[in-house]
């Protein structure tokens, strides 16, 4: 990985901890995938678009209807909780 590539990584991850008020290190949980059955979603201020079958980082399981994922772009959002399935 390049300094420029790590350097914009670390600022995406800033954005993220700022955003989301999310204090300490990102740790990812478990990886998940989306349904394949399910409806594709844009993403909204703090939602992540969703495409079928698309396997996502889990950070935090926040509550019983949502979970905080990032994607392969490296995008922080919720995620429903109804839409993933283990891997």
């Amino acid at each position: 990985m390049t300094l420029k590539a790590c350097k914009k990584e670390e600022k995406m991850d800033r954005e993220f901890q700022k955003k989301f008020k999310f204090e300490g290190s990102i740790n990812v949980l478990t990886r998940m995938m989306v349904d394949p059955a399910a409806t594709e979603k844009r993403g909204g201020a703090k939602n992540l678009p969703l495409r079928r079958g698309e396997i996502l980082d889990v950070i935090q399981f926040t509550n019983q209807e949502q979970i905080l994922c990032r994607n392969s772009q490296r995008r922080y959002g919720y995620v429903p909780q109804a839409v993933m399935l283990p891997l």
